[in-house]
């Protein structure tokens, strides 16, 4: 079992750098879909970007695996009124099918779940 929580942290620490790395490459698409009621969209997308970013490599190193792992699902739980925000008012120009928006959300407790393993400190011995 080990060896698969090893490879599923691998897995994680990835789609967050790379996730993150989209805020910075595509960062238009992000900024539509923050709800209107939070100011500074661009700065919000660059700031999720970061942490995204600065998480999934603190995700890694055995010493910090635990806070970022907590960190990750804060970040999850801060960003989920935009995915909700995103399937009600599906933004024009993304082309994504309402459905799949509708469907990302149990994706995103997926991931919290996902993270929350390597809160654990068993998970710190990996």
């Amino acid at each position: 079992m080990s060896r698969l929580l090893r490879i599923s942290l691998y897995l994680l620490a990835a789609l967050f750098l790379v996730g993150g790395t989209m805020h910075f490459l595509t960062p238009e698409p992000y900024a539509r879909i923050i709800p209107p009621y939070l100011p500074f969209s661009q700065l919000l997308v660059f700031l999720s970007g970061v942490a995204e970013i600065g998480l999934a490599v603190l995700l890694l190193p055995k010493p910090t695996r635990r806070w970022a792992a907590w960190g990750l699902i804060a970040l999850l739980i801060a960003v989920f009124p935009a995915n909700i925000y995103m399937a009600q008012h599906i933004p024009t120009g993304l082309n994504i099918p309402a459905w799949l928006l509708w469907a990302r959300l149990p994706v995103q407790l997926f991931l919290i779940w996902w993270a929350w393993l390597y809160t654990r400190k068993s998970a710190s011995s990996l």
